[in-house]
């Protein structure tokens, strides 16, 4: 627990700002679209839904699903993460706690060690529990029904889960980078509950420095709504919500400082590329797990770099938004 008051503010408005339903739930139509029908065959059969997988970025609204599928089912959650369920028995207790009909949500799935996993292949298939008592020639196996439960998981790395985890989802839905105009739906909605006054050129502005994701325009529409309280009268203006994101060094399309360091890196040192990810990571001192899950991603979807069998390469569009002269041609893709 974090002694930190603007951290636990965030956290709470973070729930506040969740939406409860698919109705106030902006973007991803088609997913939702699946998810309701889903749901209501499930219900019509007065079965559990079958197991779910949500995979896409960090910040897309996975979690926020969950919660969703949960309350439109009128059932109860229960949340975890793959790191947290160390043991066979951490998930024994776990699934032993549930009742007919709950949700069970693991956060980075991948993340579940290969002894846990196992156990889960048969709780999710048939719905039992099989614990191995003793050791040796007096082992036995001790099998415990579950009630029927739905299984919803999230990761940010899909190909990291075993083949014999995925086949065993009913469904799996990638999440996407939003489009602009959702993403302006739901800083409005924001705004809203939080009763902010802005006015459309600062929500255009806080949009486009999103990154495309919900989770990081909500942030900084606090840190813009902060900045106004602050420096100004509490009206977030387009200047004062340029200057937050000065302050926070990000620029106008959401590039923060280790986006931009990257770039430069793989300009400044690398010729634009290509270049291995090893290399990249040594140079700019970053995981490679990191650039791959957190930087790449944005970059991507921006243009600005690009994955060939030869390594990384940035392309002409990031020389020019970073004020570097192109290449005379670009860089060998």
């Amino acid at each position: 627990m974090t002694n930190n008051p603007k951290i636990e503010e965030d956290i709470t408005l973070d729930v506040t700002l969740r939406p409860q339903s698919f109705n106030d739930y902006v973007g991803q139509k088609k997913i939702k679209d699946n998810l309701q029908i889903i749901i209501e065959a499930a219900q019509k059969r007065n079965e559990a839904m079958e197991h779910l997988l949500f995979h896409g970025g960090a910040g897309l609204g996975k979690t926020t699903l969950a919660y969703i599928i949960a309350k439109e089912t009128q059932s109860r959650i229960k949340v975890t993460s793959g790191p947290t369920i160390e043991k066979v028995k951490d998930l024994a207790s776990l699934l032993t706690n549930l009742a007919e009909g709950d949700v069970l949500f693991i956060d980075e799935i991948h993340r579940l060690n290969k002894s846990v996993e196992e156990v889960l292949y048969s709780a999710m298939e048939d719905y039992v529990l099989d614990i191995v008592i003793g050791k040796g020639p007096s082992a036995r196996v001790l099998r415990l029904d579950l009630p029927k439960f739905t299984l919803i998981g999230a990761t940010t790395r899909v190909s990291l889960l075993s083949s014999p985890m995925r086949s065993r989802f009913g469904a799996t839905f990638r999440l996407d980078f939003y489009q602009m105009k959702d993403i302006r739906m739901i800083l409005e909605r924001s705004a809203k509950i939080l009763k902010i006054a802005i006015d459309n050129e600062s929500l255009e502005l806080i949009a486009r420095a999103s990154r495309f994701t919900p989770r990081a325009a909500n942030r900084l529409l606090k840190r813009a709504r902060d900045f106004a309280q602050v420096r100004g009268n509490g009206h977030i203006t387009a200047n004062l919500a340029g200057q937050a994101l000065d302050l926070l060094e990000i620029d106008k399309l959401g590039l923060e400082s280790t986006d931009r360091h990257l770039l430069e890196v793989l300009i400044e040192k690398f010729a634009g590329g290509p270049v291995g990810i090893n290399a990249l990571a040594a140079a700019t001192r970053e995981e490679e797990d990191t650039i791959e899950d957190v930087y790449e991603p944005y970059l991507m979807q921006l243009g600005f770099l690009a994955r060939t069998p030869k390594g990384r390469v940035a392309t002409n569009d990031a020389y020019k938004h970073l004020g570097y002269p192109t290449p005379q041609q670009e860089p060998l893709l």
